[in-house]
């Protein structure tokens, strides 16, 4: 049994059902709705954990990031990003300092000695078989000659490629279904919480109804992630193995700030210490992150000051483009699954993982496991490590490694214009070229069973013209939608570019109400939930909390 929805759950899941054991997942909100949905949008090596000395991390994500290229190819993609840089030596004689002690010290910008250094280190990391290409270093006239609105005052720009997630959730929830596709032996349900533990198994509660039922595992596993210790209170066992921080994000519909990128994200360090991004996204520009220390019982918001951070860090690298929060579109903030690290910087804190080990008082022979950490990019090799640890308990072998299964619609997915052109000659049906284009962007390969199934019944819907009718009834029968916002935060980037509206809700809830049957007082409660959600910084449930301002 699992606990937890997000992407290490649904890893673990998956990799759980190929090796044919009987498994179930079970999440307290939809799934991918906490902290895998609050992701920056990259898989990533981590450059930055040179500094903190974890490099079997840095190996293990590069390797992974590499991987993913290949196997989900639908929603990785190479990332150009580059670093501004302001300085040529500052940060050398801290950064040891850094290294041995975990302090952050007097925030000091890095200057283009370390960055080159910590570049050259990554390459060597980065040697796959030619996955992405080694970094560029050029000085302030080439910079400024391909992106002439930087800030005047760099030195350098730093040009290296990590890869991108432009559709975190989608990605997970192709985990999730390359799982449930296995056969009868593995299940999943959300909205689903793990309430208690009796001698008939672990308690669960549907949020829905209130219906209470007990599930018998001979492995526990929580994956629940910055709510970890909460879970396992609620299974009787008092833990203490967790410390998340906080990050926060918007996304700005700003054509200007968009053109300036020049198609790359700028990844770098402002000048208190933090390591943010500006990452042009869907038409978009997302621009994050916090990293700050944060109370599981309290709200999980974007807040003002954070906002006014974001617009210091845009005017710091392009002070002469002006930008104000009637362009944000779309926020949304989510807990780190982060160790407890008590005095230690939150920067240094690391992204690794680790698994603890445990029994359940209350039903003798069973095993609890609590993974500890984790970050997007290593979920695969996680979850490979952590479902050896349970065929270990079980005393079932390995019969299947996930480490070239393509995932969901990545599956021969067309890498090269001509293959993509092939494909949708050969999958369109009665769609033109260009639908059938933007629904292969979509779900990868998946979009062939989309295709099949709407036939000719494609017409646009009224408030969201780049959607269909058939679309969304395809996505609530076959995506696991429950409620309203399933759909537009998770199942679709609705809310993300900021296409959300008083008439797109009511469109949608006629749309997913006709699917599920909902009588009129269920649709309108529906719509007042997903506004809610929308306008409202405290969440609901377990989800990351999401603001939209339009």
């Amino acid at each position: 049994m699992i606990i937890g929805g997000g992407i290490n759950g649904a890893g673990i899941f998956r990799d759980l059902a190929m090796q044919g054991v009987p498994v179930v997942l079970v999440e307290r909100g939809d799934f991918v709705s906490g902290a895998s949905s609050a992701s920056s949008h990259m898989i990533h090596g981590g450059i930055r954990y040179l500094e903190n000395g974890e490099f079997r991390l840095v190996k293990e994500s590069v390797t992974e990031r590499n991987r993913l290229l290949r196997i989900a190819p639908h929603y990785v993609r190479p990332l150009q990003t580059t670093v501004p840089i302001f300085s040529t030596f500052s940060g050398i004689l801290s950064a040891p300092l850094r290294f041995l002690t975990h302090k952050s010290g007097k925030p000091t910008e890095r200057g283009a000695l370390l960055i080159k250094t910590g570049l050259v280190i990554y390459d060597t990391f980065s040697r796959d078989g030619g996955a992405v290409p080694r970094h560029k270093f050029v000085g302030r006239r080439k910079s400024l000659e391909v992106m002439p609105q930087l800030n005047p005052g760099v030195k350098y720009t730093a040009t290296y490629y990590d890869a991108s997630m432009h559709d975190p959730e989608r990605l997970a929830l192709d985990v999730l279904h390359d799982g449930l596709s296995q056969g009868p032996h593995a299940r999943a349900a959300n909205y689903l919480e793990a309430v208690g533990v009796s001698s008939d198994g672990v308690t669960v509660r549907d949020t829905r109804t209130g219906e209470e039922f007990a599930i018998k595992s001979d492995v526990v596993i929580n994956t629940s992630g910055p709510w970890t210790d909460k879970t396992n209170a609620a299974l009787g066992a008092q833990t203490r193995f967790m410390g998340g921080t906080k990050g926060s994000h918007i996304v700005l519909d700003h054509p200007e700030l968009y053109r300036a990128t020049a198609g790359r994200e700028l990844f770098f360090e402002h000048e208190d210490g933090r390591i943010v991004l500006i990452y042009p996204l869907k038409g978009r520009v997302m621009v994050g992150t916090t990293d700050l220390e944060h109370d599981m019982d309290q709200p999980i918001r974007c807040t003002s000051e954070e906002i006014d951070y974001f617009f210091d860090l845009v005017k710091h690298v392009y002070p002469s483009i002006e930008i104000d929060r009637s362009q944000i579109v779309f926020r949304f903030s989510g807990v780190r699954p982060l160790p407890r690290h008590d005095d230690e910087a939150p920067g240094f804190v690391s992204r690794d993982y680790r698994v603890e080990r445990s029994e359940l008082a209350q039903i003798p022979g069973t095993t609890l496991l609590s993974l500890v950490g984790g970050k997007w990019t290593t979920f695969r090799a996680l979850s490979e490590h952590l479902a050896n640890d349970v065929l270990q308990i079980l005393g079932r072998k390995r019969v299947r490694s996930t480490e070239r299964v393509a995932i969901g619609g990545g599956y021969e997915y067309p890498t090269t214009p001509e293959a993509r052109a092939a494909w949708i000659a050969s999958h369109r049906g009665a769609l033109s070229e260009a639908r059938a284009d933007t629904l292969l962007e979509r779900y990868g390969t998946r979009a062939a069973r989309i295709i099949e199934e709407l036939g000719d019944d494609d017409r646009p819907m009224v408030s969201l013209p780049a959607y269909s009718t058939g679309e969304i009834r395809w996505l609530a029968r076959h995506e696991l939608v429950v409620r309203l916002d399933d759909l537009f935060l998770r199942r679709t980037s609705i809310a993300f570019v900021g296409s959300m509206t008083a008439e797109a809700l009511t469109e949608l809830a006629g749309i997913v109400g006709d699917v599920f049957g909902w009588s009129t007082q269920t649709r309108t409660a529906e719509i007042e939930h997903a506004r809610w959600i929308l306008s409202d910084a405290h969440g609901v449930g377990s989800e990351t909390s999401r603001h939209v301002d339009a």
